[in-house]
């Protein structure tokens, strides 16, 4: 029998710890463009544009990957309220309890994944 409530309250401390991750990196991010609006740089001719470009794109990127995470979370949790947490939703099977384990917010069994 599977534990509802611990699977909840894990996907719940994986929001608070990946929020708190996000928040550091828009942070970080937007200290990075403050230090860009600061210099006059020419990313071709600049040997530091360079950098400071690569730095904002993936710290972006990185952003990006949180916010997702984070809808994917929700999801997660909807899904365990709504009583469908760890059934597939292409072929309804039950997912792995090792992919579960694996990967919290999985929607889809092993086989319908590939």
């Amino acid at each position: 029998m599977t534990d509802w409530t611990r699977i909840q309250k894990a996907l719940e401390a994986n929001r608070a710890v990946t929020l708190s991750q996000r928040d550091q990196l828009r942070r970080d991010l937007d200290g990075v463009i403050a230090a860009q609006t600061d210099i006059a740089t020419d990313d071709e001719h600049d040997p530091e544009g360079a950098t400071i470009a690569y730095e904002r794109s993936r710290l972006s990127a990185l952003v990006d990957q949180a916010d997702t995470h984070l809808v994917d979370i929700a999801s997660a949790i909807d899904r365990v309220a709504a009583g469908t947490y760890g059934s597939c939703e292409r072929c309804a099977k039950p997912i792995g309890a090792e992919r579960l384990e694996a990967r919290p917010t999985v929607r889809t069994c092993i086989t319908c994944a590939r």
